[in-house]
């Protein structure tokens, strides 16, 4: 369907500008897709690494706290956590890609080292539990790098999906409309000429009629 436009030489040399910016920005926004989608698939891959070492670790810290429940009371494993010792400060930054902002996530001050992290003595607790917090302070940077991963993964998902529908307007609504229209347009103008022609020459018929009278 063609955009509905008086049919001037003006307004065909607008739209053939127009024309012009549109495959040019389609050009510019199917080369930022591609460039997201190779970038969110590196994502993904590294989300994929990160989660399986992640979830592996919790599989072991929570068979290990499992096993310290069966050998202390509840009431020792509840006063043995309920104060934590250790305390982490991070420092979030944001990194450009491809103009979508993801996170960056630093630790900046750990606090306690971890193996001095243990909110109480060793006297009253077991190996299986001093096992099961220290593989969970053992995680934490990988913890960090799934958060950032997993927020980066969305935001770029997001604008992937942004991007594909702007891409696809020009290339199925706009730019086919703007040819369509410029065809229109050629055609109106070659029939105005024709039809210019064509009287220009009947009054040259009727100018030498006059004369030969």
């Amino acid at each position: 369907m063609e955009i509905r436009v008086n049919p001037t030489r003006m307004e065909y040399n607008r739209l053939k500008g127009r024309l012009k910016m549109a495959e040019r920005g389609h050009k510019l926004l199917k080369d930022k897709r591609d460039e997201l989608m190779r970038k969110f698939l590196e994502l993904i891959k590294e989300n994929k690494k990160v989660r399986q070492e992640v979830e592996a670790a919790l599989s072991r810290s929570f068979a290990n706290f499992l096993l310290a429940s069966a050998v202390m009371s509840s009431a020792a494993m509840e006063e043995a956590v309920m104060y934590p010792k250790a305390a982490v400060k991070v420092d979030v930054k944001t990194q450009n890609i491809m103009s979508v902002r993801v996170p960056r996530i630093s630790v900046v001050d750990a606090g306690e080292k971890t193996e001095d992290a243990t909110p109480y003595g060793f006297a009253d607790t077991s190996a299986e539990l001093d096992s099961s917090l220290a593989e969970l302070a053992g995680i934490l940077p990988q913890l960090i790098r799934l958060a950032e991963l997993e927020k980066a993964v969305a935001l770029l998902a997001d604008e992937i999906d942004k991007t594909r529908r702007r891409v696809n307007a020009l290339e199925h609504i706009m730019i086919p409309r703007l040819q369509e229209t410029i065809k229109y347009i050629s055609m109106k103008l070659d029939e105005n000429e024709r039809g210019a022609l064509t009287r220009l020459m009947k009054i040259k018929d009727l100018v030498r009629g006059d004369e030969t009278a």
